[in-house]
């Protein structure tokens, strides 16, 4: 969130359907000129449908048939958002979430798929629906290994005898076969069988192509179940119209599919399915600035198969009609085709290509069509470097957004006092934003004044820290919740406990309504965090700059007996570090489009980790020194304990936890600009073995952001200490050294692996 071009315009997306990566790609190329633009998806990854056959059966990776969202995103520099929509307030203009704040736009898109039509009694309890796909392969995985181990008769059921249906029962045959020839064992004791409604196979095919599977079907010694609906699904059964009860241990839904409820809920025109109803343009026919588009969207006048492929050509005109309805311009009419081309394949490397009366068959089809999806995902997983834009101020040679001209240019707004935030918007946050309430606040938040009082208890004294830095991640909400946690890690490497904080805020300039809804998010991410802690939020400063910036002067309590402190580290003792390191190495790398989103995904999960109870727990299993890894890297402050005990240490390179990807970005030359700096601590390191050139060495110096805890434990109460930190949740707790006598004046660390 660097930009001097104030945001004046909200277009937001929910989904990561293929419609909407198309358009992240477009904008990503062609930026809009004050607009901000927000991704809401569910998964970092989202699935390519077109592949999903392939994947199940074997004949693609995850990654092949996944496009990255965090990376497409922040090449179109994009805010990603990844929660799940549950709601939307057309007349308010904002999409709502189940804990964080709602999200407001100008226009919106959606493009979210579908759900199970679950409607049969039984389909929630006792069956895998294929829709939505994310949530299919996440199941997929468990049911694949608990079939490959069977070694009883097990019955395979797949409800629906469309394309989807025949192909996902036997892309699974195949799976399963190849598995467990590999094995040296027969898949004879797996029986499959596909139910349908309706009187044919594939009914929206020609009798050739219906023939060709109808054979391959046959040949596979799959049981055809046709004009039998299933009415009930019970543990192991499967009951059909006819009154028949049939024998089913694992059962597939792949019927036809619902929207999700909460658009017709909403208010949005849907159809009987509850799709969104949209005209020619793609824009909603109940309401302006509302756009659907892929499977959740149902196209007056042009009913279509829900299928990808539609979903793909939406996405340039989608991407074209946002720009025109941010702009205030008319929007072009998209006509979809009425003949297009269906690739269905057979399970193995063979596939039918049908295009109205033609239908052609082969190996060939198979690769002509993986060659087909493999350039589509190209397109969007292999994204140029984009140069730095020189982007235009607001009413000058860019685009003149309405709004913009209404908004000085940052050159000239007034930096007297601090460039502060108006008061009318702090207090329309500060009603937003609920903190949590303590008897030893006597003046905060609830009666602001001149400054916070706070009451010192009785037999404590305090600890004081303040952090402060520019946003790390494009969502505010996410980036506040960071932010307190890295402030509040002085405090627990202390053993301290928090009681109050003091934020300071600097937000991008901008009109009012995107100022507040900057800060609501940022404070109610940052006030989630600080309540967990038993900290209350009493006050702060804000100010408007050229970027994203929060921090916090937080108080805390100690026991005067129970200090911990950096000195104290005694030979023998064990050091223990608490959550793996990495974060600098892979968000330099995010900036640069090359780290993989759900590496960053799982950087952010580890910051947002509170050492609230690992500091309890160290503490608990006596201690001797403990310090949070921070900006100097896990060498920096590793010295920092051993100078203030004068003590030397050993360290296992290999012991050291790793966050996913870091040893790949660090490889890659991807480093922090911090590292430079922390790389001056390299004298303290003793290289017997020349370890120098591996990745891990250069993750030593690697800045952290809300990092762990490194603590010297005795050795006698290490085993214990590390087995309740991982029981806590520290899954990546590792005792990474040894505490050794000093062998000379300069503070060492020998390296071993």
């Amino acid at each position: 969130m660097n930009s001097d071009v104030p945001i004046v315009k909200d277009l937001v997306l929910i989904g990561g359907g293929h419609s909407h990566v198309a358009v992240l790609k477009q904008f990503g190329m062609r930026p809009v000129t004050g607009v901000r633009l927000t991704l809401v998806s569910r998964h970092v990854d989202t699935p390519y449908s077109g592949m999903l056959p392939g994947l199940i059966a074997g004949h693609y990776a995850p990654d092949d048939a996944h496009i990255d969202l965090e990376r497409l995103a922040r090449f179109a520099g994009a805010r990603a958002v990844f929660d799940e929509a549950i709601g939307l307030d057309p007349s308010k203009k904002v999409v709502l979430f189940r804990e964080r704040p709602p999200i407001a736009f100008d226009v919106l898109s959606i493009n979210i798929g579908s759900t199970p039509h679950a409607t049969v009694p039984g389909v929630a309890s006792h069956a895998t629906p294929v829709k939505p796909i994310d949530r299919f392969l996440d199941r997929w995985m468990d049911v694949q290994e608990r079939l490959r181990t069977a070694t009883g008769l097990r019955r395979i059921a797949v409800v629906g005898g469309g394309a989807g249906g025949v192909e996902l029962l036997l892309a699974i045959q195949w799976r399963l076969r190849t598995l467990l020839a590999g094995e040296g064992r027969s898949d004879t004791h797996l029986h499959y069988a596909l139910y349908t409604d309706t009187e044919t196979i594939l009914p929206t095919y020609n009798d050739r192509v219906r023939r060709i599977f109808g054979r391959v079907l046959g040949d596979r010694g799959v049981k055809v179940h046709v004009g039998s609906a299933v009415t009930e699904i019970r543990a192991g059964q499967l009951c059909t119209a006819d009154g028949l009860v049939h024998a089913a241990d694992e059962i597939f839904w792949a019927t036809h599919a619902r929207a999700a409820p909460w658009l017709a809920a909403s208010g949005l025109g849907v159809d009987s399915a509850g799709f969104v109803r949209v005209g020619d343009t793609l824009e909603s026919v109940s309401h302006s600035h509302i756009f659907a588009a892929g499977d959740v969207a149902s196209v007056d006048g042009h009913p279509r198969p829900k299928s990808g492929v539609f979903a793909v050509r939406q996405g340039r005109p989608l991407a074209d009609n946002l720009r025109a309805a941010l702009r205030g311009r008319a929007l072009t009419d998209y006509r979809p085709r009425r003949k297009f081309l269906s690739l269905v394949s057979t399970g193995n490397r063979h596939a039918v290509v049908a295009r109205g009366s033609f239908v052609f068959q082969g190996e060939w089809v198979w690769f002509w069509k993986s060659w087909i999806d493999r350039r589509f995902m190209r397109r969007f997983n292999e994204l140029p470097d984009m140069p730095e834009l020189d982007r235009p101020r607001a009413g000058g040679r860019g685009l003149d957004l309405d709004g913009a001209s209404s908004i000085s240019d940052s050159s000239f707004r007034c930096g007297g006092c601090g460039a502060k935030v108006g008061a009318t918007v702090l207090d329309r946050v500060l009603r937003q934003v609920q903190t949590s309430t303590r008897d030893d606040v006597v003046v905060g938040i609830a009666a602001p004044d001149d400054a916070a009082v706070l009451r010192v208890p009785a037999g404590r004294d305090i600890v004081q820290t303040v952090d402060f830095f520019r946003a790390i991640v494009d969502d505010p909400y996410v980036f506040g919740q960071i932010a307190a946690n890295h402030a509040l890690g002085d405090v627990y490497a202390m053993g301290g406990t928090a009681q109050s904080a003091l934020a300071i805020v600097t937000v991008p300039f901008g009109p009012e309504d995107k100022t507040e809804q900057m800060l609501t998010h940022l404070l109610t991410g940052a006030v989630a965090v600080l309540d967990k802690a038993g900290a209350a939020l009493v006050g702060g400063h804000t100010s408007e700059g050229a970027e994203l910036a929060l921090g916090f002067a937080v108080n805390g309590v100690v026991d005067p007996a129970r200090v911990l402190r950096k000195a104290g580290l005694q030979v023998g003792d064990s050091l223990i570090l608490t959550k793996a390191i990495g974060t600098g190495t892979l968000f330099a790398a995010d900036m640069r489009h090359r780290a993989r989103g759900r590496w960053i995904v799982a950087a952010i999960d580890s910051m947002l980790q509170s050492s609230r109870d690992a500091a309890r727990c160290v503490t608990a299993h006596g201690a001797t020194a403990c310090t949070d890894v921070t900006g100097f890297g896990l060498l920096g402050h590793l010295v920092e304990l051993l100078r203030a005990s004068s003590v030397n240490a050993q360290v296992n390179l290999a012991h050291l936890p790793v966050l996913a990807g870091a040893e790949e970005t660090v490889a890659l030359g991807f480093l922090s600009s911090l590292q430079p700096q922390n790389i001056r601590a390299s004298r303290a390191i003793e290289d017997p073995k020349g370890l120098a050139s591996e990745p891990r060495f250069a993750l030593l110096f690697d800045p952290q952001t809300a990092g762990g805890l490194l603590a010297g434990i005795p050795a006698a109460a290490t085993t214990a200490c590390l087995a309740e930190l991982r029981a806590l949740g520290y899954i990546e707790s590792a005792i990474i050294g040894t505490v050794v006598a000093q062998a000379d004046e300069v503070e060492r660390v020998r390296l071993s692996s």
